[in-house]
């Protein structure tokens, strides 16, 4: 095992170690269909594609069709004692632990009005949550007492999460930042439509100072960013200098597709020691995404070892709330990043 680790590591920049090998192995005894192997394993795509490399370099596994152990390497497995991953989670309510079953008519009601969306723009990093998790995020922020008769901020609307919160009619007020003109286009009809008058929408690039209008005036924000750390900096940190002081809270989503927990160790720092919040939740495999249009032009597919389309939805991540404290402080300053605010060593849908 020492020897495949130090092999990876010597051809990729992402830390490895042995459970990481192993986390990889579980998966694929669980399962031959390359992305859930990746969703199984729980390590950033990019380490699994080169893991997968080794470990056929070496004999142990076969990647002419899908992805099988050779005799090599279930002897392997035996003498390292390697179990498969089990998929166990409530299929009640998909391991969110919330009752869903009270937001049936929302669900119904937001999926045929969001009909006919734009599609995701992969110049934006755009992927879109399924509509039950949309509903879902609206339960879990209503349960924590974050929504009704509040003032809710979204910056970067793609899953239109403002329309499920239009819809709910729990908030006080929702403001809407998004840099795609195309959604707040879509946005704006349907609050036309549906006669929701406190929403407030905008054209804006995050990278951008924050606009006075937007500081320190909401109790909740939500955002979905890319998972580099200057993109968790940037949106998260905006998000919190729009909240109005102590023991208001924001919610964002975090992979260990596209961050290996090293980078996640890197981006609670970041929330602990720069703005001096605290993590409340942390609800694994919360955000479910449906599989985007473009994935054959990302960084994913020239990785994956097997082109095959997904068949599922295997892009999950993690919700995070955070909470404000007596001295919390958001990120207010422009940000001089181009591409890079998208993209590291450990992102895949570039």
């Amino acid at each position: 095992m020492e020897e495949i680790v130090e092999e990876v590591r010597k051809e990729i920049g992402i830390p490895v170690y042995e459970r990481s090998v192993e986390n990889v192995i579980s998966a694929l005894l669980s399962s031959q269909d390359i992305w859930e192997i990746v969703e199984l394993s729980g390590e950033p795509l990019p380490l699994v594609a080169k893991i997968l490399e080794v470990l056929e370099r070496r004999g142990y596994v076969d990647l002419s069709n899908g992805v099988s152990l050779s005799d090599e390497g279930l002897k392997l497995i035996e003498t390292l004692g390697i179990y498969k991953r089990e998929k166990l989670f409530c299929e009640v309510c998909g391991g969110r632990g919330l009752n869903l079953k009270v937001y049936d008519e929302l669900l119904k009601e937001f999926s045929e009005l969001v009909f006919g969306r734009p599609e995701p723009r992969h110049e934006f990093d755009q992927a879109f949550v399924t509509p039950e998790t949309v509903i879902a995020r609206v339960a879990l922020m209503h349960a924590r007492g974050d929504l009704a008769g509040k003032e809710i901020f979204v910056l970067g609307d793609d899953d239109l999460m403002s329309v499920a919160l239009m819809l709910s009619n729990l908030p006080k007020r929702i403001a809407v930042l998004d840099i795609d003109e195309r959604l707040i286009k879509f946005i704006e009809k349907i609050a036309d439509e549906i006669g929701f008058q406190n929403i407030d929408i905008f054209v804006f690039d995050l990278r951008e100072p924050l606009p006075d209008y937007a500081r320190g005036k909401f109790d909740s924000f939500i955002t979905d960013p890319p998972e580099t750390l200057e993109a968790i900096r940037a949106f998260v940190g905006r998000g919190i200098a729009t909240l109005k002081g102590p023991g208001c809270s924001g919610y964002f989503g975090l992979t260990r597709v596209e961050s290996s927990a090293d980078k996640w160790r890197g981006i609670e720092k970041i929330l602990l020691n720069e703005f001096n919040v605290v993590i409340t939740d942390i609800i694994k495999d919360f955000n479910e995404y449906t599989n985007w249009g473009y994935v054959e032009s990302t960084k994913a597919w020239r990785l994956i070892p097997v082109k095959t389309t997904p068949k599922h939805n295997w892009y999950k991540s993690s919700i995070f709330r955070i909470q404000t404290l007596e001295n919390s402080k958001g990120f207010e300053d422009e940000l001089k990043v181009g591409k890079e605010l998208y993209d590291d060593e450990e992102s895949s849908t570039t």
